[in-house]
């Protein structure tokens, strides 16, 4: 089964055609198709192309599955012995994708 490695949101991932996985917000409604021309890597068996930095003609199709909010996460600041305590709570911006066709 072919594979390979994109990158959006300032990260990179690795992904298979059916697979599901959430990343970074990505400006698209759901139910409409994106197309991943940033990929880094793209591997079927025992053949593989490695980009430099990018793979020539690569493009991974995925479909907008859901655009919501992940659970809360705490960013907790202190300094030692000072009596200071910060704490910020945050919710990212997520949006789920399945894997449709990759080509290249």
């Amino acid at each position: 089964m072919a594979y390979a490695v994109i990158k959006t949101g300032g990260k990179q991932y690795r992904v298979q055609q059916g697979e599901k996985f959430d990343v970074e917000k990505l400006d698209a409604e759901v139910d409409s198709e994106i197309q991943f021309t940033d990929v880094l890597l793209v591997g079927e068996g025992d053949s593989v192309k490695i980009g430099a930095p990018t793979v020539a003609g690569a493009s991974v199709t995925a479909k907008v599955i859901n655009q919501y909010r992940g659970p809360k996460g705490v960013a907790f600041k202190f300094k030692r012995r000072k009596g200071f305590h910060k704490t910020k709570g945050f919710r990212r911006h997520l949006t789920t994708l399945e894997i449709t066709s990759i080509a290249g």
